[in-house]
């Protein structure tokens, strides 16, 4: 398949792995931070990380929409479908995350509450037409690669005079996150978290292009390669930011030209524009509360806004006692640090959003294996 077969030929992988030992300098360790949670599974399926050197290392960061949703704004949901008598759509990844007590929107949905996964912003369209006596909430989650899909459904709604149809908007901005990322303590006083460069993300970049990531390369010193998802995309472009490391050069690198371009998309951004603007603060999973990193819905669609439709408690949410996924999502920590993984914690029975969503960290080492690396606990059922 084009774009595809040619990307996981192992004789070029087998090449590349061989430039990659023969230019990390042995008497340095390159700390490499994939922010993109498509980048962590494919690291791990494809076995890249084995055919690293040992002094090449990969951080896992925060580019999982579903992991960085906070609590609050998930509990939020629940009370929207619990208390409201709405129908609410939403992706399958949000299903089984864990709020405050534990409480899903799976378990919602299994007390009575009317929750249907959709696949797309037109299912949920599709809901609101067919049922008009009903309100529709679509629960929106995402970086930049799913937000242009949820602007073009409000418009839509608008254009159809769907009144039943509205939004409950978490859309969250990927260059935010890495801005507080490297300025926090963690990165830029106490170095607990090393990162020498990024591996940029593939489907945010394709909608907001690689210029965006100009500012952090020059700013903070730190090189960005954008890079597709396949295995030889993520070795070359790890090798292409070897090479500026050795160089002492911080710019920004297009692996994926084959579909990101400087400017992006610019039909989505304007889409993007028309309906949404920043929000002054949002709180992040693991981040905290990072200014202007994410987006509301423009007074001029305030109709479609399930935040001005319904009424919303305040709430005392908490993370599930004892889950690192706050940590793991900042790079503090790996999965195998945190006391519940393999234990309680599993995909069967997940204690954290890491190890539900497809693209957290957890999930990653728990389906290709990594619990079995050298120190960690290996789980009961995983040695049986």
């Amino acid at each position: 398949m084009k774009y595809v077969d040619e990307y996981r030929d192992r004789t070029l992988a087998r090449t590349v792995a061989a430039a990659i030992r023969r230019e990390a300098r042995p008497d340095r360790t390159y700390h490499i931070m994939e922010f993109c949670g498509g980048h962590t599974h494919a690291i791990f399926r494809y076995g890249v990380k084995d055919l690293m050197p040992d002094n090449v290392r990969f951080v896992h960061g925060p580019g999982c929409p579903v992991c960085v949703l906070p609590v609050r704004r998930l509990d939020d949901a629940v009370e929207i479908a619990e208390r409201h008598n709405v129908i609410l759509c939403t992706y399958g990844d949000m299903m089984r995350v864990p709020g405050t007590k534990q409480r899903s929107l799976i378990r919602a949905k299994a007390d009575g509450a009317d929750i249907k996964m959709v696949y797309s912003t037109l299912d949920a369209l599709k809901i609101a037409r067919d049922n008009p006596d009903r309100e529709v909430v679509f629960f929106a989650i995402g970086f930049e690669t799913t937000t242009p899909p949820t602007a073009a459904a409000i418009k839509q709604a608008e254009r159809e005079g769907l009144s039943n149809f509205s939004v409950f908007c978490n859309h969250v901005l990927t260059p935010s996150a890495i801005g507080h990322i490297l300025e926090s303590p963690e990165v830029r006083d106490l170095g607990t978290v090393k990162i020498d460069g990024f591996l940029g993300p593939s489907h945010v970049s394709s909608v907001i292009g690689s210029e965006p990531y100009e500012f952090f390369a020059e700013e903070f010193g730190k090189p960005v390669v954008i890079a597709g998802f396949e295995p030889l995309d993520v070795m070359q472009s790890t090798l292409m930011l070897i090479r500026q490391i050795n160089e002492g050069r911080h710019e920004v690198e297009n692996e994926y030209t084959r579909v990101v371009t400087r400017e992006g998309n610019l039909k989505a951004q304007n889409l993007v524009s028309d309906v949404f603007e920043l929000r002054q603060n949002f709180e992040w999973r693991g981040l905290g509360t990072v200014p202007y990193s994410a987006l509301k819905i423009r007074d001029a669609f305030a109709d479609f806004d399930a935040e001005k439709r319904f009424d919303i408690s305040p709430k005392n949410s908490r993370e599930v006692k004892s889950c690192e996924c706050p940590a793991i999502l900042r790079g503090v920590k790996k999965p195998t640090d945190c006391k519940l993984f393999g234990t309680v914690c599993t995909p069967d029975t997940p204690r954290g959003s890491c190890m539900v969503s497809s693209e957290g960290a957890c999930a990653a080492y728990w389906t290709y294996g990594r619990y079995r690396e050298a120190g960690s606990r290996v789980p009961r059922e995983a040695a049986e």
